[in-house]
C-alpha cells in the first residue's frame, strides 16, 4: 500500500471552491471482482487508449462495488481524452458509438462485442445553477473529483489495478459512512437532488440507522427547499430507490424533520405512524416503491398531488389508487373458512391483466406473510361456463345471458371455484 501526499493550492474560480491541500491515496488491487471487469471489448478500448497516451480509469459505483466485494454491474469509465479524440478513435478502427446525447458533457458510448463502454472526459463544473452544471474539460484528475458529490463515489480504479482516491472514500466505505465531497453545502448547492442522493447512499452503505454527521443534516436543512427546482423525474427515480433500500423509514422521517418532504411532492401530513407500521410488515418482502409510499397518503386525491409532482408512470399510480382503496376494506377476516378467499374473489373479478400482482403489494402491505406465499402460488382458475353454453339451453336474450352468468360465477365462487359447468348449469332458471 502506497500513501503519496502532495501539497499544492487549488482555486476553482467560477464555483468557489478553495482546496488548501490535495491528498492521493493509493493503492494497489488484484482480486477476483476485478477480473471480472476485463472482458475482450475493455481489452480492445484499453489497448487503443494507451496506444494513443490516453489514460482510462473505472469510476464511480463499479469502484465502490469492487472494493466491496461484489461483481459491479455497470462499469463506467473516465479519461483523458476529450469527446472528439474518442470519436476519432473509435471511427479509425470501425467501433461503432450509440446514444450521442451525452456528448455535450463529455460522454461517449462505445458499442463492443455486444457491450456498452460508457466513458467521460474528466471535467471541471464552471457554473452551476443546482440543477445543471456548464463543464470545462480537464485532465486532472483530481479535479474531476473534487466536483463529484460524495467520497465514496470520487474514486478511480486504474486498469493495472491502483485506486486513486483523493478525498478519504475508501477510508469511509471501510467505516461505512458517507460525507460529502468537501463542504457539504457546497456540493449540495451544485445540484440539489444530491439530498437524495446522501440518502439514497446512507441506506446502501450504512449499517444503523442514526449514524448522520450533524453538520452535513445542518446542510441538508438549509437547502432543502433547493429541491423545489428539480423536476419529478429526477426526483421520483432517487426516492424509488431510497424507499426500497435499508433504513427506508428512518430516512423518510428525517426528511419530514429536515423539511425536505414538502419540496419532493409528499404530503405535508403524511402518515409517519403508518409508514413505520408498514414498514416492520414489510422486512424481507421486496415491496414495490409505491407499495411503501402510499402509507404515507391518506387519499386518493394523495396519489393524484403525488402524480403531478413526481410524475409516477400509470402502473405505479393505479398501484397507488389500489391499496388506497383497498389497505382497510379487504382482509382475511372477511372469510373465517379460508383467509385467502377475499383476495382471490377479487382477483377473480377483476378484469386487469396485473390483478394478482397488486393483491401481491395489498398483502405485503397488511403484513400477510402467509397469505401472501399462498397467493404467488396459486393459479387464476378458469370459469367453466360461457354465453355459448347458455344459448345452447335455449337463452338468446344478451340481457338474460349476462344475468345467468354472473348468478353462476357467484355460485362457483363460493364452491371455491370447484363446480364443474355440468353441475352449474343445472343451476339455470329459466324465465
Amino acid at each position: 500500500m502506497l500513501l503519496i501526499r502532495v501539497f499544492k493550492p487549488l482555486i476553482r474560480s467560477s464555483v468557489c471552491y478553495l482546496w488548501l491541500k490535495r491528498s492521493l491515496f493509493t493503492m494497489q488491487l488484484n482480486t477476483k471482482e476485478f477480473q471480472t471487469v476485463f472482458t475482450p471489448g475493455l481489452k480492445t478500448i484499453a489497448e487503443l487508449f494507451e496506444k494513443e497516451k490516453f489514460e482510462l480509469r473505472i469510476a464511480g459505483g463499479a469502484v465502490r462495488d469492487i472494493l466491496n466485494g461484489k461483481p459491479p454491474q455497470d462499469v463506467d469509465f473516465a479519461t483523458t481524452a476529450t469527446p472528439d479524440e474518442m470519436k476519432h478513435i473509435f471511427q479509425t478502427t470501425g467501433i461503432r458509438m450509440i446514444n450521442n446525447k451525452g456528448e455535450k458533457h463529455g460522454t461517449i458510448t462505445a458499442r463492443l462485442h455486444e457491450q456498452n463502454f460508457e466513458i467521460t472526459t474528466l471535467r471541471v463544473d464552471v457554473v452551476t445553477d443546482g440543477r445543471h452544471a456548464e463543464v470545462e474539460f480537464t485532465t486532472d484528475w483530481h479535479k474531476d473529483a473534487e466536483r463529484r458529490d460524495l467520497t465514496i463515489n470520487s474514486m478511480f480504479l486504474g486498469l493495472d489495478g491502483t485506486l486513486y482516491d483523493y478525498f478519504d472514500g475508501y477510508e469511509d466505505l471501510k467505516n461505512k459512512r458517507v460525507c460529502f465531497v468537501g463542504n457539504a453545502a457546497e456540493r449540495i448547492q451544485e445540484d440539489y437532488l444530491r439530498i437524495l442522493r446522501y440518502f439514497r447512499f446512507y441506506g446502501k452503505i450504512v449499517e444503523e440507522p442514526g449514524e448522520h454527521e450533524a453538520k452535513t443534516l445542518e446542510a441538508i436543512k438549509e437547502n432543502a427547499r433547493g429541491l423545489a427546482v428539480i423536476s419529478g423525474e429526477r426526483i421520483w427515480v432517487e426516492l424509488k430507490k431510497i424507499l426500497v433500500g435499508n433504513h427506508a423509514a428512518h430516512l423518510v422521517n428525517l426528511m419530514y424533520e429536515l423539511d425536505v418532504a414538502e419540496y419532493i411532492g409528499l404530503p405535508v401530513s403524511g402518515n409517519l405512524e403508518e409508514l413505520n407500521r408498514v414498514w416492520n410488515n414489510l422486512q424481507n418482502l421486496c415491496p414495490k416503491p409505491m407499495t411503501v409510499l402510499v402509507s404515507l397518503l391518506q387519499s386518493p386525491e394523495d396519489v393524484n398531488k403525488l402524480d403531478l409532482r413526481l410524475k409516477i408512470s400509470k402502473e405505479e399510480k393505479n398501484l397507488g389508487l389500489f391499496l388506497v382503496k383497498y389497505r382497510r376494506d379487504l382482509s382475511g377476516t372477511d372469510n373465517d373458512g379460508d383467509p385467502l378467499k377475499p383476495y382471490t374473489d377479487l382477483i377473480i373479478d377483476s378484469r386487469e391483466t396485473d390483478i394478482q400482482s397488486k393483491v401481491c403489494e395489498l398483502l405485503k402491505y397488511q403484513g400477510e406473510v402467509k397469505l401472501l406465499k399462498e397467493l404467488e402460488q396459486w393459479s387464476v382458475p378458469r370459469f367453466p361456463v360461457s354465453g355459448h353454453d347458455l344459448r345452447k339451453m335455449g337463452i338468446s336474450s344478451g340481457k338474460e345471458i349476462g344475468e345467468h352468468l354472473l348468478q353462476l360465477r357467484d355460485i362457483w365462487k363460493k364452491s371455491g371455484y370447484k363446480m364443474e359447468k355440468e353441475e352449474l348449469l343445472t343451476k339455470v332458471q329459466k324465465k
